[in-house]
């Protein structure tokens, strides 16, 4: 499936799919979450710029009401308005902006236009800039977390791909994500009645990994003390799954 927006002398380009892949658009698990940019921001960064294309995903931000053909319709229009008729603003969703395969599709597109936009996550957005070097990509959302959905429009960071997932010895809680400090070895001193010092709304992560792993009958993995991740020592990572390898 492909999504486009109208253009009146453009021709629609197929890209063959790869093999054993779905036609469903929201196919897979949705991950990133992201949040779209103000209009004020979006306006500035397009004014020096007279056709601009602004680039929708069909994964993540499609599923998390971001960045997919509505929104693509819906951000163009409110551009529209702040611009008048001085830039000339298109749109068209990729299945995946993450994909070079799909990516790759909008190669003649591209060309008419001096400044893309990209409705993707940051990995999207970076991969458009990547193959498209000779042309401005600007970011039109924020890519918030890695989470999961709790209703309509509202989703909980449970991730922040620190690379090094602890989380089946501390019943499926993540220390980075849930503690305000990352704690990885036990609450800090200011815990209270099992409320987080930071905000008296936000339960204190380690007490719900230590009531979790009671239930399991774990709590002999609280006793293994990790060292803490080197932040400092992190370079840009590549993922090669070990079948592919």
């Amino acid at each position: 499936m492909r999504f486009l927006n109208p253009f009146s002398n453009l021709k629609k380009i197929l890209i063959p799919r790869p093999e054993g892949s779905v036609r469903n658009h929201r196919e897979g698990i949705a991950h990133g979450k992201s949040k779209k940019k103000p209009i004020p921001e979006l306006k500035k960064v397009i004014e020096p710029y007279q056709k601009v294309l602004n680039i929708g995903c069909g994964g993540c931000v499609s599923v998390c009401l971001a960045g997919g053909q509505k929104e693509v319709n819906v951000l163009n229009a409110e551009l529209a308005l702040e611009v008048g008729k001085s830039i000339k603003i298109e749109g068209y969703t990729v299945e995946r902006q993450c994909r070079p395969l799909y990516v790759a599709e909008i190669k003649e597109i591209v060309k008419q236009f001096d400044c893309l936009l990209s409705m993707a996550c940051g990995a999207g957005v970076q991969l458009l800039a990547e193959i498209y070097p000779e042309i401005p990509v600007f970011p039109a959302v924020n890519t918030i977390a890695i989470g999961i959905d709790r209703d309509v429009g509202i989703y909980e960071e449970k991730c922040r791909a620190c690379g090094d997932c602890i989380i089946g010895y501390t019943g499926g809680i993540c220390p980075i994500t849930r503690c305000a400090k990352g704690l990885f070895n036990g609450p800090c001193g200011g815990v209270n009645k099992g409320i987080c010092e930071a905000s008296e709304t936000v339960a204190c992560a380690w007490v719900e990994v230590y009531e979790r792993l009671s239930v399991q009958n774990r709590l002999d993995c609280i006793h293994h003390i990790r060292e803490p991740i080197g932040w400092q020592n992190q370079v840009q990572r590549t993922v090669v799954q070990d079948d592919f390898a």
